[in-house]
């Protein structure tokens, strides 16, 4: 299993697939296609998903950083 660091950006858009909030996680399995998982699910799984991944895109560290002021 690969860990990608820098990786395109998981957006509001992208959802859980097993609760339905906002994914943070994205793992595309080795024989094709992809899971999404939130923070918690993305835990809670991560044993059972080492076996069949062929890259994890983690961008659960975006869940503690602080938003930024918008500039008009």
């Amino acid at each position: 299993m690969n860990l990608t660091l820098e990786a395109p950006r998981l957006t509001a858009h992208d959802r859980c697939d097993r609760c339905g909030a906002q994914a943070y996680v994205k793992v595309l399995l080795e024989a094709g296609g992809e899971l999404m998982f939130c923070g918690h699910h993305a835990r809670a799984h991560q044993d059972a998903l080492q076996g069949v991944a062929a890259e994890v895109i983690d961008e659960t560290e975006r869940l503690h950083l602080k938003p930024e002021p918008v500039e008009d």
